[in-house]
């Protein structure tokens, strides 16, 4: 296929025009799964666009997130049942790891919870784990902590670190999305993995020349 020059694609792009009112729905929903409450607050002030949720959701999740990053998995749990009890029902995965996150940070306060930690693990993770052999290997993992004098230097002293907890936020996160209608990811994200498939496409089956936008 004969390639387009670059003046040409340029005219073409800018012959197209995208409505206000789109480009806006894509920002505040960036806003919106990120978290971004404030920032939300003001775009629709200066925009008028209506949000899909209310602003009140977007705190929750962000202080949900900051339990999480305290620590207190208990008040966490006590949260999300608050927004919607079905979350956890429904999803066992994420309950388990909650419960894992609980069991991590009572062994990371040292050695004086370390018989707290194992009749915990013993009555609320066992049980759950003895019956699914992935929530069994990552249930062993957490126990190795125990092992050792100072857990965070350990080979499994990742746990104790601050993407544990992030991860533990993203799983949260996505599923007070989901049970909200909500996507998980924003539509920018989704935009731009179409832009770099489309334009991966176009250069190296179709041979078209243009310039290629860097994401």
């Amino acid at each position: 296929m004969e390639g387009k020059e670059d003046g040409s694609w340029k005219g073409i792009l800018e012959s197209k025009q995208i409505p206000r009112k789109v480009l806006n729905g894509i920002v505040m929903n960036y806003f919106i799964v990120n978290g971004y409450k404030e920032v939300a607050a003001d775009f629709i002030q200066d925009s008028g666009i209506k949000p899909t949720v209310s602003l009140e959701s977007i705190e929750n999740r962000m202080e949900i997130r900051k339990l999480v990053f305290e620590g207190n998995i208990p008040k966490v749990i006590e949260k999300v049942n608050e927004l919607n009890p079905k979350i956890l029902d429904s999803r066992p995965k994420l309950l388990f790891m909650l419960q894992q996150q609980r069991l991590i940070e009572l062994i990371r306060q040292g050695p004086s919870k370390f018989a707290e930690s194992l009749t915990f693990a013993r009555k609320e993770l066992a049980p759950i784990a003895a019956a699914n052999e992935k929530f069994l290997e990552e249930l062993e993992r957490v126990m190795a902590l125990l092992a050792f004098p100072d857990p965070s230097k350990s080979a499994v002293g990742h746990l104790l670190g601050f993407e544990q907890r992030q991860k533990l936020v993203g799983a949260l996160n996505n599923a007070i999305l989901t049970s909200q209608c909500q996507s998980k990811d924003p539509r920018l994200l989704h935009l731009l993995r179409h832009l770099v498939y489309t334009q991966t496409q176009l250069k190296e089956h179709f041979g078209v020349k243009f310039p290629v936008m860097k994401v």
